[in-house]
């Protein structure tokens, strides 16, 4: 491939790359053109965690997404490769760490190989475990006006036979400049990231239920059933990275019309009266009622999910049939209350993120209650099919449960 090719590819990427808005969706997509650029068969992402948000009060990479070409050919169509979630301290010690640490590219030829002076090591665990064999690596630091934003770590370069090779000069040329680029784009999206985590905090300090992690894993959840569910349906790539973009932001979103309720309501430590629910309710109208952009698929969607992850796919759910911007009733029972929307009536992103919303409760501690076991929690999600949720969402949702289960792990309680 000639150097003319590999800078109109490079220009082409950085476009892309700055139409992504989600942090983290824009982490998986670099990693993935990273590994392409340089033709790379597996590799990482790692992100900083600040001393601040780690539990030992130490400066760490935790990593964010992995990849495998040869792994993910053994895994069912449509499925996603599970690896295990850590974090490395920023020393010497690691690989990762060490580039980190030095902010330095490093090219090993053979992992296995390692100069006995080098003060990091290779741990090998991983290729015991999977029968991988880890041999190229290049490492490289993702920096942006001079603050570290994470590391990026290819794996085994192949050549136009698919023999694995090491990484050449003009590889480590490629990707200092991707890597460049990519970390201008990834900072853009952190300050995005941390506004809307700003929002949720302010809601937090209405209704302690409303936690960063809690809305990170709803969104993490909500992102994996709808990948499934738009492989299923042949979606194309193109249409589901730019939905799953929005969808991610916009789910994070789905409780924010919280500010607008009672603090008695809110941090009332039991369950509520049937008056305080229905008051409760009102804050998918008014959580719906601040996205007014039409011209935005980013309000478009939030609106979506704001007003409708309450609704019930056979028609108990709420609000029902109601304006959020004029708050009044659209389509009424014999009563006169509002209609519940039901089935496909509830637009896809509210009947994925009601999956998701309640796994996550189930799981979580609340004041008036525990976290239920994991068996209690899938057997109830099992029987919720076809009244609370659509059927085909929950047997999405019990296809990529490993993914979820993930999810969970990333985000524990008390980290953002």
């Amino acid at each position: 491939m000639s150097n003319g090719t590999d800078f109109k590819k490079l220009v082409q990427m950085d476009s892309e790359l700055n139409q992504i808005h989600d942090f983290d969706i824009l982490l998986e997509r670099i990693l993935f053109e990273a590994r392409k650029v340089v033709n790379a068969d597996a590799g990482s992402i790692y992100v900083r965690v600040p001393p601040e948000e780690d539990k030992d009060g130490l400066e760490r990479i935790a990593i964010k997404y992995s990849q495998n070409d040869t792994i993910q050919k053994t895994i069912p169509p449509g499925q996603k490769m599970v690896y295990s979630v850590f974090t490395l301290p920023i020393n010497e010690k690691s690989i990762s760490g060490y580039c980190a640490l030095k902010r330095a590219l490093i090219n090993i030829p053979d992992m296995y190989n390692i100069p006995p002076d080098a003060p990091y090591t290779f741990h090998s665990t991983f290729d015991m475990m999977t029968g991988y064999k880890t041999t190229s690596t290049m490492t490289i630091p993702l920096v942006s006006d001079t603050k570290l934003m994470g590391v990026i770590q290819v794996i085994n370069a192949k050549d136009e036979n698919e023999q694995v090779i090491t990484f050449s000069p003009d590889d480590e040329l490629i990707l200092t400049h991707f890597a460049n680029n990519a970390s201008m784009v990834l900072q853009r999206s952190y300050i995005t990231r941390m506004m809307i985590l700003r929002m949720i905090k302010m809601s937090e300090l209405r209704d302690p239920k409303e936690t960063g992690t809690h809305v990170n894993r709803v969104a993490g959840y909500a992102t994996d059933i709808y990948d499934r569910y738009a492989y299923h349906k042949n979606v194309p790539r193109a249409e589901k990275e730019k939905f799953r973009d929005i969808f991610k932001i916009s789910t994070m979103l789905h409780d924010v019309g919280k500010v607008a309720i009672s603090d008695t309501i809110l941090k009332k430590p039991a369950r509520f009266t049937p008056d305080e629910y229905r008051i409760m309710q009102n804050h998918t109208i008014y959580g719906a009622s601040l996205f007014n952009d039409l011209s935005s698929s980013l309000d478009v969607v939030s609106k979506e999910i704001a007003l409708t992850h309450h609704e019930n796919w056979d028609g108990t759910g709420y609000p029902g049939w109601v304006d959020p911007v004029t708050s009044k009733i659209e389509r009424a029972d014999e009563n006169g209350n509002a209609l519940g929307r039901r089935g496909e009536e509830i637009p896809l992103s509210g009947r994925i993120v009601a999956v998701a919303d309640v796994y996550d409760a189930l799981c979580s501690k609340r004041v008036y209650k525990d976290p239920w076991t994991d068996d209690d929690v899938l057997s109830e999600m099992h029987k919720l099919s076809g009244t609370k949720f659509d059927p085909d969402l929950i047997d999405v949702f019990f296809e990529i449960l490993p993914s979820i289960k993930q999810t969970k792990e990333q985000y524990p309680e008390g980290v953002i």
